[in-house]
């Protein structure tokens, strides 16, 4: 990285931790003591912490307070963390809520299933609160390098509304998971690019977050089968590209 882009990278963390104070973060566990320690060391940060004990009383608080990041446990009485989030990105105004599982859960069909359910990454306990505020950090600063890019993909057979979070293909909107919609909004962004597995992952799950291998292939085949059109091709070896 050159002197230029390193002051800028340097100047654009440094405004987003600033701003820390802006934000809301919901934290949602059912171990008091894990609550505890987290929120002492976000609200250390700035940040402005609510606490939930289970999936029930998060979308409560989330309903109510709409935070901008919500840190969810899994295994949780009441509610799972996998039901709390699939229906808090079904709240109205929350599709761009940051939302984080924070888990025990180390499994590939876990993380899979938590990405499918509207998550933007996935992290497994012990973590390092350090690490875990630059990975809440780098997916802030992700969202706002996002900012400047199209809100409105318009294909042959569908249109992609970035602001809004939907697809209408045929007249009709197709509800897509989040990482799902963001795959496709990568693919249908430069027609005929081949994009490799390796910028995929960078571009919608970030350099940071470790996912399992066939976590591209699985969000893959499920855009397929919603869009039930060929454009979309795999180059063996390679990666994806959507065909005009």
């Amino acid at each position: 990285m050159c002197l230029f882009g390193a002051i800028f990278a340097w100047i654009n963390v440094t405004n987003i931790i600033m701003e820390a104070s802006h934000y809301k973060i919901l934290l949602v566990d059912d171990e008091e003591d894990v609550l505890d320690f987290l929120g002492y060391n976000l609200e250390k940060e700035g940040f402005t912490v609510f606490k939930a004990s289970d999936g029930k009383e998060a979308l409560s608080i989330a309903q109510k307070e709409h935070p901008h990041i919500i840190l969810l446990d899994v295994m949780m009485p009441v509610m799972d963390g996998m039901e709390a989030c699939a229906a808090i990105r079904n709240i109205s105004g929350m599709k761009n809520t940051i939302i984080m599982f924070l888990t025990a859960r180390g499994e590939d069909y876990s993380q899979i299933a938590g990405f499918d359910a509207g998550a933007d990454d996935y992290v497994t306990k012990p973590v390092k609160p350090r690490v875990l505020i630059s990975r809440i950090f780098a997916l802030l600063r992700r969202i706002k390098d996002n900012s400047d890019v199209a809100s409105l993909i318009e294909t042959e057979h569908f249109t992609i509304n970035r602001e809004k979070y939907i697809v209408i293909a045929d007249g009709h909107e197709l509800i897509f998971p989040r990482k799902e919609f963001e795959v496709l909004a990568l693919l249908a962004s430069r027609p005929d690019k081949v994009f490799t597995r390796e910028e995929i992952f960078s571009a919608v799950w970030g350099d940071d977050v470790i996912v399992g291998e066939r976590t591209i292939d699985v969000h893959v085949r499920k855009i397929r089968e919603k869009l039930n059109i060929p454009n979309i091709k795999t180059v063996k070896g390679v990666g994806y590209k959507y065909e005009s």
